[in-house]
């Protein structure tokens, strides 16, 4: 099935007719509102690499040109927040060899980000979410050198979740929030839903819940991925690999957001 979506998208392409399709989709969101903060699950990568015969490591390199891509369409709709489901506690226990390759990838794209004038120029502001103790230091070391050089950005929070779980990440929040109760700080009378995501990790955020969460590979679940914050978000679940997605997939997740009618449980 899929191998005959890429050969019509192939043929779709040739006769100009993907151009034209994405022409329609930028017109048809255009006026309409835009999500202020998208949560994207990057699913996908070693199955888009096995149905082409590909090492698993090109999955990844692949879907990391996604990301550059995506955050430049962010860019041009006005998304103020985006944060990426990258690396999740559960993948960290993957073959060694495989997630040398990830770390590798992720390496030479924060390089790019450093050497380069991209964060700068687009006042983007770089961050993590989860226990990055768990990453190798050279890794680490560069995230924490990006986040210091972009901390006075805000035209777009980039927000990589990796070695992240929602359910670690809840846990977390109620330990800082029972050893203020235990010193006497903390009223737990006080304790209400503004409270408590101020001790989530993405309290700094100015919109700390995603509005759209888009998720790719065709799976329909939300493996772990802000748990908390996703209550009321509108969620896209998309039959396409990850480096696979393309401008047009984007504009009809924003698409979809827009026709839906959002009551937040009213």
């Amino acid at each position: 099935m899929r191998a005959a979506d890429g050969l019509f998208s192939a043929v779709l392409r040739s006769l100009g007719v993907y151009r034209l399709y994405t022409w329609v989709l930028d017109r048809e969101i255009q006026g309409g509102s835009v999500p202020r903060h998208i949560g994207v699950i990057l699913d996908g990568n070693r199955r888009w690499a096995g149905e082409r015969d590909y090492p698993r490591w090109m999955g990844y390199a692949f879907g990391a040109d996604r990301v550059e891509n995506l955050l430049q369409w962010c860019l041009d709709y006005g998304i103020g927040s985006l944060t990426l489901y990258a690396l999740s506690t559960e993948n960290l226990s993957r073959p060694e060899g495989e997630l040398g390759a990830i770390y590798g990838i992720m390496a030479q794209k924060l390089d790019k980000l450093i050497e380069g004038d991209y964060v700068h120029k687009h006042r983007v502001r770089v961050k993590t979410i989860g226990n990055t103790d768990q990453l190798p230091d050279p890794l680490k070391q560069r995230f924490d050198r990006l986040e210091k050089e972009s901390a006075g950005y805000s035209d777009l929070y980039l927000n990589f979740a990796i070695a992240y779980g929602g359910r670690m990440e809840i846990i977390y929040a109620v330990r800082k929030i029972a050893t203020e109760v235990a010193k006497g700080d903390l009223d737990p009378l006080d304790i209400d839903e503004k409270r408590f995501s101020s001790y989530l990790f993405t309290s700094f955020l100015p919109d700390p819940d995603p509005d759209l969460i888009i998720r790719t590979s065709g799976e329909v679940r939300l493996s772990g991925f802000l748990l908390w914050q996703s209550a009321y978000s509108e969620l896209v679940f998309m039959d396409v690999y990850w480096p696979g997605f393309r401008r047009l997939d984007f504009l009809r997740a924003i698409r979809t957001f827009q026709q839906r009618q959002r009551r937040f449980g009213h």
